[in-house]
């Protein structure tokens, strides 16, 4: 990373660092201020570790060190990454939406990465501090960049799109999420939609069929939208041949002539897949090549793995949950090994702001015409027992460790269990129980998208 401190002297910075513990010989440390943290309270321990410079909004103390002060070390944060972007020589592709962007993401990758040099976002941070971090670390040689947006707020699309100077952006999915502060479907439809508007007069705008009010507001922005899906509605120009779907909730299709077989379960993947394959196609990645790629995606910890503890099934997907995503568990869970008996453990989906308490109500009464044998309803989703309202299919615990003790007393040992709750929930806390009472191996696979 080069950095110009002034007209006479150019300096080389060995990267750009935001955590003193991680923090390497010759680095340029920025200060961020958080809600627990301030960074500025770890200057000196980052210059120790080999800092050449720092980044900073108040006074400290660095002697002999560069230090770049400046009234908000966030925004800094993102110049020095949009600097990083206008000396890459990339295509660079942006993916946002209210479920499936790393899911995505990892499809993507994978669907180019057999034909071009790809850099793509770590995991999922795909925040103001995680996309100017992983532009900041993209190699010279990156061909693709593929980087994830997320927002919970106004304006922060518009902001990553800034940065970043995309010129592919997908919109995978809207849906009731982060309506706390975003307020609306509308608002967050606005707010992803935030992406498309700030590609360039040539870019390639990608959007996901459903819901179909995502391809409908898409068509409000002057500029031609690729819309793609199974082809269920109307609006979908991409999509697949030949869909299936097998007992363990895997689908397969045929792309381009190129029969797919996705290891990711969940008729949402097939969307998911047929975004990444369209990417592929507009970076002219071979049919096959992307196909290749995008069947060997596999799971992701704690977003629909599927883990076998004797002969219990679970479907673990505790990573995060809004209606849409939950909508698409259950679906999942309905496919999934028919005839076997299902239990569905549900926990609160946060960030829903006003309409919470609506949406669990809603969200729990579809899920109880679904035909499942158990529901187990716990957070939000739970609700005073009224007399005669549980019986043999509704188990209603405000505490999900709570709730494990009565649920372990139902279960025989050989149901499909799904686990579906928002992060904050850590509804995987149930996982070790299961393990001590019904014990066996334990494999895992497959990923179902929050």
């Amino acid at each position: 990373m080069h950095v110009p401190p002034h007209e006479d002297c150019d300096l080389v910075f060995t990267g750009i660092s935001t955590d003193s513990r991680t923090t390497r010989e010759g680095n340029l440390f920025v200060a961020l201020h958080g809600d627990n943290f301030d960074g500025h309270d770890y200057v000196s321990d980052a210059l120790g570790r080999g800092a050449r410079g720092a980044v900073v909004a108040r006074s400290v103390e660095a002697d002999g060190a560069y230090v770049y002060s400046v009234e908000d070390t966030l925004l800094a944060l993102g110049q020095l990454a949009l600097y990083r972007r206008k000396h890459l020589d990339a295509v660079v592709v942006g993916i946002t939406g209210s479920s499936g962007k790393t899911g995505t993401k990892e499809l993507t990758r994978a669907a180019i990465e057999g034909s071009r040099r790809v850099h793509a976002t770590p995991g999922n941070l795909n925040n103001r501090i995680g996309l100017p971090l992983t532009l900041l670390d993209t190699p010279d040689e990156a061909e693709v960049v593929v980087l994830e947006m997320g927002t919970n707020e106004p304006g922060e699309i518009a902001e990553l799109t800034r940065i970043a100077e995309p010129q592919i952006g997908v919109v995978t999915t809207v849906s009731d999420t982060h309506v706390e502060k975003l307020k609306s479907l509308e608002g967050v439809l606005e707010e992803k939609l935030d992406l498309l508007r700030g590609l360039p007069d040539d870019g390639k705008a990608i959007v996901g069929e459903e819901p179909a009010i995502l391809s409908e507001y898409a068509g409000r922005i002057p500029r031609h939208v690729l819309v793609v899906g199974l082809g269920t509605g109307a609006d979908a120009e991409y999509r697949p041949d030949n869909p299936s779907v097998d007992d363990q909730g895997c689908w397969s299709f045929v792309w381009r002539g190129e029969p797919v077989h996705l290891r990711v379960p969940g008729r949402h993947s097939v969307q998911n897949a047929l975004l990444a394959l369209t990417v592929a196609e507009l970076l002219d990645v071979p049919a096959a090549e992307a196909v290749a790629g995008v069947g060997q995606v596999e799971a992701g910890a704690l977003r629909g793995e599927i883990r076998r503890i004797g002969g219990l099934t679970l479907i673990v997907d505790c990573y995060n949950a809004n209606p849409q995503s939950l909508r698409a568990a259950l679906d999942l869970l309905v496919d999934f090994e028919p005839g076997r008996t299902k239990v569905a453990v549900l926990g609160s989906m946060l960030e829903l702001g006003a309409r919470s308490e609506e949406l669990h109500r809603v969200l729990l009464g579809e899920a109880s015409t679904l035909g499942f044998d158990l529901i187990v309803a716990t957070g939000d989703f739970a609700r005073p027992r009224e007399p005669g309202e549980d019986g043999p299919t509704t188990l209603s615990v405000v505490d999900p460790l709570e709730a494990y003790e009565e649920l372990r007393g139902r279960l025989a040992g050989d149901e499909v269990l799904l686990m579906k709750a928002s992060r904050g929930v850590a509804l995987e806390r149930l996982i070790p129980l299961f393990e001590n009472d019904f014990g066996g191996s334990n494999q895992a696979y497959g990923e179902l998208e929050a």
